[in-house]
């Protein structure tokens, strides 16, 4: 154990006690039961496939939000533990990318969600990690606030891609934490694909 640890002792983002991992063996079950990995593949949307690990309900749902937006950042080494452990991503991708929020949102919730996950991902599987390729250029209302042809609306042209050489010919993985309709990770993997990426591939915690 570091020296950080014995100030903030590891705690399992399931049922929030302390314990030796952030998903304790008493939880380990629980999450078992709620889990619901699937992977389909498109042909009809800009990135090639979606993956996700959980049905945006029960006390999934609970964690999600909290994570999101009342500062329990740390949740992050808890969904990451899930998906290096269910989700085969070694030997996969060349690049890692985490689908950006705006940096007024960021400023204001102290975090990007998707990026402290992919960077924990990446530094497991030994995958590159890249923050600085895709930005999100206007800060827009919430996509949850939405139906769906507002939500298809709403992220038409609001990212840009920096550091194209980066994504060059290279198989990414796009890393967000819900998918709804899907128009975010569409419009992003449009954006990637057209800067050179040869291959997109998205995963989600969960699926609204």
């Amino acid at each position: 154990m570091n020296i950080l640890e014995l100030i903030y002792p590891k705690t399992c983002g399931m049922c929030e006690e302390i314990s030796n991992s952030y998903l304790c063996s008493k939880c380990k079950l629980k999450i078992k039961n709620l889990l619901k990995l699937n992977t389909t593949k498109y042909k009809d949307k800009c990135f090639n496939s979606h993956t996700y690990l959980f049905k945006y309900e029960e006390g999934i749902r609970d964690k999600l939000l909290k994570y999101k937006f009342r500062d329990y950042s740390y949740l992050y080494k808890f969904f990451s533990e899930i998906i290096i452990n269910n989700c085969n991503l070694k030997n996969n991708y060349d690049i890692i990318l985490p689908v950006p929020i705006h940096k007024k949102r960021k400023s204001k919730r102290g975090y990007n969600q998707s990026e402290l996950i992919s960077k924990e991902i990446s530094k497991n599987i030994n995958v590159e990690y890249s923050k600085d390729v895709l930005i999100k250029t206007v800060d827009t209302v919430p996509q949850s606030t939405l139906n769906q042809h507002q939500r298809e609306k709403n992220v038409l042209g609001i990212y840009k891609v920096i550091n194209s050489q980066i994504i060059k010919d290279k198989n990414i993985l796009l890393i967000d934490d819900i998918y709804t309709t899907g128009s975010t990770v569409n419009e992003c993997s449009k954006v990637l694909k057209q800067n050179g990426a040869k291959l997109v591939d998205v995963l989600t915690i969960a699926k609204d």
